[in-house]
C-alpha cells in the first residue's frame, strides 16, 4: 500500500514540475539565465532529476512493485 502511494506521489509530483518548467510564462527563463550565468545549464539537470525522473521512477513503482 505504501508503495501505491508513494508511487502515486512521484507521478503527480514529476508531472506538475515538468508542466511548471515547460508551460511559457510560468518561468521567467531569461531571468533564470542572467542570475545563473555559467551555471544555467544545471538548471536542466535539476529539472530532470525532479520532472521527468520522479515521473518514470513513479511509473515503473506502479507497474512493478504491486
Amino acid at each position: 500500500m505504501i508503495v501505491k502511494i508513494v508511487g502515486i506521489f512521484f507521478v503527480v509530483v514529476g508531472t506538475v514540475i515538468s508542466l511548471i518548467f515547460w508551460v511559457p510564462g510560468l518561468i521567467n527563463k531569461d531571468h533564470l539565465r542572467q542570475i545563473m550565468g555559467q551555471r544555467y545549464p544545471m538548471i536542466y539537470f535539476i529539472y530532470f532529476t525532479n520532472g521527468p525522473l520522479l515521473l518514470i521512477i513513479g511509473a515503473l513503482m506502479l507497474t512493478f512493485l504491486r
